[in-house]
């Protein structure tokens, strides 16, 4: 099968080429600023353009990777499938005790901070008004693996303990994250763009990780010192629903906390 992969150079990217290739798959590896001849067959393309933590200082590269690529490529290509990788973060205003489904409605905010849900969602949007059912959506969780971006909440807490023995948290214990397993995500990004059966897919653990849990985990593995900044803001998400993945592709999630000592 042929995949063509956008942002090929990235983090998410650079892992599905590595897998796919492994697999078997004819793969053509497309770099954030290079473009293909017009007219060319993708095959099953994933879009994995995106801009992540500093996405604050990159308002307007921002919306290029997520809207305005995106709408070029999308309308000047021929493909057999199309999957767009958005995020789980599009939930973060929604109601803590509902279940996070694909199907809720969500809430966003037109200011700096809600520019990134905002552009993911209208990606999002733009491949849900293509008729065809080809054109699917993936919205990820928090994405832990070998290379992942240092800027991001994870990386930075496992460095600083690495490298200081000690890091200070600053938003309070009981902030949590859902994390999903770079191995996890290759598979099933897979399988969602050839044999997905619904437009849009929650990929994610399903199960909050709690600040105070990563701490106290990474005490028990090396005696870490972990501690938190008083009166630090709780920044929570709903539990994200990935009954859609688990039944249709059988996926049985790994956990962050079982994988903590291999990433340190």
């Amino acid at each position: 099968m042929k995949f063509t992969i956008f942002g090929a150079d990235g983090f998410i990217g650079s892992a599905c080429v590595s897998h796919l290739r492994t697999r078997g798959h004819d793969v053509v590896a497309v770099s954030r600023n290079a473009l293909l001849p017009e007219g060319e067959a993708l095959g099953h393309v994933i879009y994995a353009i995106g801009v992540t933590a500093d996405f604050r200082q990159k308002p307007f590269e921002t919306v290029d990777a997520h809207v305005s690529t995106l709408a070029q490529l999308l309308k000047n290509s021929r493909f057999d499938s199309w999957l767009y990788l958005s995020s789980t973060r599009v939930y973060g205003n929604t109601t803590m005790h509902k279940l996070a489904q694909e199907t809720l409605p969500v809430t966003v905010y037109p200011n700096a901070d809600g520019l990134y849900d905002i552009s993911k969602l209208m990606g999002e949007s733009l491949c849900l008004s293509q008729p065809s059912p080809a054109i699917r959506v993936a919205r990820l969780s928090n994405v832990y693996g070998e290379r992942q971006n240092s800027q991001n909440f994870l990386s930075s807490v496992l460095q600083d303990v690495k490298q200081k023995g000690a890091v200070t948290i600053n938003e309070a214990p009981e902030s949590s994250k859902d994390y999903i397993a770079l191995a996890d995500i290759v598979t099933l990004l897979e399988s969602i763009a050839t044999s997905g059966q619904k437009r849009i897919y929650n990929v994610a653990s399903g199960r909050p990780v709690s600040h105070q849990e990563l701490a106290d985990a990474l005490a028990r593995l090396g005696s870490y010192r972990v501690a938190f900044t008083h009166g630090a803001p709780q920044r929570t998400f709903p539990t994200i629903d990935n009954t859609a993945v688990r039944a249709e592709f059988r996926y049985a999630p790994r956990l962050l906390l079982d994988d903590l000592a291999d990433l340190l």
